[in-house]
């Protein structure tokens, strides 16, 4: 595949898309997602967050799409829709050149279909689905009509930006290295590691467990040759310690 991109990361940008309380032990974890830009003046979008339905009324949201069984949203509004997330970056939706999707489950979704003219980077294991994942086998939406560059293995993007192929918590899953300026080395796991005590539980849940112990091996070990940042998926201590929207990681 031709690289997508021109440019090099320049500065990269974790999107605050809510918070959201597991029933299972309680944690409360946030939702992330990030906006890369690079030396060419291109803007990448990482994910999107929850359905704006949830910003209105996250009760009934909830409800409707069955989340309860799993757990409640904490705190999510309007300011934590990608629409306001990219506004804190003087960006706009349609300021999006690339969209890439991590998976398709309910909370990296709910406005993938918002960044007209933006190519869609997905797994070809999760574009060959009827509908996306979404969440407890309802795959409630529909493909957005855009364009769909499809990753069928670990892909350079661009200079200094890998798509990973990880599946394992799903079986599309990507994860990220960029390569910053100041920062250096940048490993986003998305949800291939949610946070490090998946290690210890065996990645429990997950669409395939044994393929999500490997890649999250892989990972780190990446990490460690190249001394790099690595941002969990859903890791509540390191959550509050992350430069958020606007701040940037440069």
């Amino acid at each position: 595949m031709q690289p997508l991109l021109k440019g090099m990361p320049a500065r990269l940008s974790v999107l605050d898309f809510g918070l959201f309380q597991v029933h299972e032990n309680g944690r409360i974890i946030g939702i992330c997602g990030y906006v890369v830009q690079t030396t060419a003046g291109e803007t990448i979008l990482i994910d999107s967050g929850f359905p704006t339905k949830y910003a209105a009324d996250a009760v009934a949201a909830t409800s409707e799409d069955g989340l309860e069984s799993f757990g409640r949203v904490v705190s999510l509004t309007a300011q934590n829709l990608a629409p306001a997330q990219l506004a804190a970056l003087s960006l706009a939706p349609s300021d999006v050149d690339l969209m890439i999707q991590s998976h398709t489950h309910i909370d990296h979704v709910g406005f993938m279909g918002g960044f007209p003219g933006a190519p869609i980077v997905i797994a070809k294991e999760e574009r060959a689905l009827p509908r996306p994942l979404y969440w407890s086998g309802k795959q409630a939406m529909e493909w957005p009509d855009a364009k769909y560059i499809e990753i069928e293995a670990d892909t350079t993007i661009g200079p200094g930006f890998d798509v990973l192929s990880v599946p394992g918590h799903a079986p599309g899953q990507l994860a990220f290295a960029v390569q910053l300026p100041r920062t250096g080395a940048v490993i986003l796991t998305s949800d291939a590691i949610s946070r490090p005590s998946e290690m210890d539980t065996g990645f429990a849940g997950s669409w395939d467990a044994q393929q999500a112990q490997h890649h999250a091996k892989r990972l780190l070990a990446r990490a460690v040759k190249d001394r790099a940042m690595v941002i969990y998926g859903h890791c509540p201590e390191q959550w509050p310690t992350l430069r958020k929207a606007p701040e940037w990681y440069d």
